[in-house]
């Protein structure tokens, strides 16, 4: 037998009684005629003392065990001395006192010590996995993942929802993100595709008569990566059918509400806040805003006139936006400073950036441009006070959005406006097309089987796609679902309709054999008696990352791999035999 019970599962009732224990030497001390070490497995901590009084051999073999070592011991449980008690792990009051000691296996020297995760770069960490994986907050990461994906499935369970899973090779219909291909031995010059997510057989599934399905779910996307993305990741994906977008919020967000107090102990408010795409952008510079703070972008137009500031003048006379945005407490920056946030702004696009502090009055090169009036009126409107700065940017609207929108994030970060806590909301009434000025056409805001608005539906099938403007005003049934400025999930009303789903096609300028071929198997499908339906893709990685407070999806992801989508651990991606490409009739023109 190796243990009676787990390191960090001894209590106060063990005290008085031997108890068998095995795990990982976590730290060793060496106290003159006393050795400690703190004994290690997946359930926590508890310390173990090798006395010379209880054990001569035990104590003498403690004098060879080093960090991570794995080791079985067996001891009685006692209180420990008072004043020597450690309140930061549950076992702190106890220790056992080994009269036997078994090393089970020996630990070569460590690349990096498992008790000091910031010395540690991450390239190391992610190469020996196994040893990162044994560090405390990483296992709780990982336990955190557990008890999320179960919280999941209980609530979806009670909901009527079934687990059924998709195909992992599948058809190649690039439509977003580039597919990772698998090629076909027995069908030679034929490929799978790794899914970008489950979205036709999903729709399939509702056209079965399944009416509600979910799936935790592998997805695969050749892509740019960062700090929230990976090459394959998880999404927890539903869909149900004979449902609006508030049947599908109202799920959604019982489910959350559901992890997080199950998981956390955290109550969610429901019902969670909507905001508007067009609201979203004007208010936030963003689709997925950050709540917990306020610093709002304000409109300037009307202000921008009653000036004579010609980069505000030319902005707007050529279509263009001036909006404001409060940097509170900025008021202080020196002159270097501001031009360091200046390059900051104009890194994102911006022209550049116009500032005015408020500063006993009002303090800029710009200032001699407006009326005190008007600059009083600026103030009044951003909310500024007495060391604030106002910021300006001037350009056309998805630019000035975009820039005041960074811009909020950055310094709120900056001034630590940001609060503690969980923060939703939903972005709804998305666009159902967006002009791509490279392709020439307009493309999917979410995915081409996003069903646009009721009311839009009849107008829709009457548009010329020549009428950018008429095409541009189509609204979507598309939501998605922010978390502290994070999206981590997005879905949509689906088009259950042929003669719909045929304009959306012709609408993104895809032919109908083009369609036939890649979306053949759903389009018949549609042709045999659709339900209404529609569903929700949660990214699981970020969700937990949010949640337990990482700055990576790597750091809740047990294998993950890096940003230029190499896994350290094992290795790949790797050549392969010239044999195993023979087989699959493939032959290299690698081009350097």
């Amino acid at each position: 037998m190796y243990r009676d019970k787990g390191c960090g599962e001894i209590v106060e009732s063990d005290i008085g009684k031997v108890l068998t224990l095995s795990g990982w030497v976590f730290r060793w001390r060496d106290h003159g005629g006393l050795i400690f070490i703190d004994l290690r497995d997946r359930s926590g901590i508890v310390q173990v003392v090798f006395s010379p009084d209880v054990s001569k051999e035990a104590h003498e073999l403690a004098h060879t065990l080093r960090s991570e070592y794995v080791i079985k011991i067996k001891g009685e449980v006692r209180k420990r001395p008072e004043g020597t008690e450690n309140p930061d792990i549950p076992t702190g009051d106890l220790e056992i006192y080994a009269d036997t000691l078994e090393i089970l296996s020996r630990a070569d020297p460590l690349p990096f010590m498992i008790d000091e995760p910031k010395e540690i770069s991450e390239s190391l960490r992610l190469k020996h996995r196994y040893l990162d994986l044994r560090r405390p907050e990483m296992l709780g990461n990982l336990i955190t993942r557990h008890r999320v994906t179960k919280q999941i499935r209980d609530y979806l369970d009670r909901e009527g929802f079934l687990e059924i899973e998709t195909p992992m090779l599948t058809k190649s219909t690039p439509e977003g993100a580039r597919d990772y291909l698998v090629p076909s031995r027995v069908n030679p010059g034929h490929f799978y595709a790794l899914p970008q997510s489950p979205q036709l057989f999903k729709q399939i599934l509702m056209c079965s008569g399944i009416e509600r399905y979910f799936q935790i779910v592998k997805c695969f996307r050749d892509e740019d990566l960062r700090a929230d993305r990976q090459p394959e990741f998880t999404q927890v994906d539903l869909e149900m059918s004979f449902v609006e977008v508030d049947d599908v919020i109202a799920t959604v967000e019982g489910m959350l509400a559901h992890v997080f107090k199950e998981t956390l102990g955290v109550e969610i408010e429901l019902p969670m806040q909507r905001l508007t795409y067009r609201d979203a952008m004007e208010r936030f510079g963003t689709d997925k805003p950050d709540l917990r703070f306020g610093l709002e972008l304000v409109e300037m137009e009307d202000l921008a006139r009653q000036g004579s500031f010609k980069v505000f003048l030319s902005a707007l006379d050529s279509g263009g936006r001036v909006k404001g945005l409060l940097g509170k407490g900025l008021a202080g920056l020196s002159r270097k400073e501001i031009d360091l946030l200046t390059e900051e702004a104009q890194s994102y696009g911006a022209k550049g950036l116009a500032w005015i502090k408020v500063k006993d009055g009002f303090e800029s090169p710009i200032t001699k441009f407006f009326p005190d009036g008007v600059l009083s009126e600026m103030a009044d409107r951003l909310g500024a006070e007495q060391g604030d700065m106002m910021l300006f940017v001037a350009d056309q609207e998805e630019t000035t959005l975009d820039v005041l929108g960074r811009l909020r994030l950055s310094i709120a970060k900056r001034q630590g406006l940001i609060k503690d806590g969980f923060k939703f909301c939903w972005i709804v009434d998305y666009p159902l097309l967006e002009w791509d000025d490279e392709e020439g056409r307009f493309q999917a805001m979410h995915h081409p089987f996003t069903s646009p608005a009721d009311e839009d539906i009849e107008r829709m099938l009457k548009e010329d796609i020549s009428d950018r403007e008429g095409l541009a005003s189509l609204k979507a049934k598309a939501y998605d679902i922010v978390l502290n400025g994070y999206e981590i999930g997005g879905g949509s009303i689906r088009i259950h309709r042929p003669d719909v789903q045929r304009k959306m096609f012709e609408l993104l300028q895809i032919s109908e054999e083009e369609a036939r071929i890649k979306f053949g198997f759903l389009l018949d499908a549609l042709r045999f008696g659709a339900p209404p339906h529609g569903g929700l893709a949660l990214g699981l990685d970020r969700l937990v990352m949010i949640m337990v407070g990482a700055e990576s999806i790597r750091d809740v992801i047990a294998f993950p791999k890096t940003q230029k989508a190499v896994c350290l651990l094992s290795g790949a991606p790797s050549p392969v035999e010239e044999k195993q490409l023979k087989e699959l009739h493939i032959k290299l023109d690698i081009v350097e």
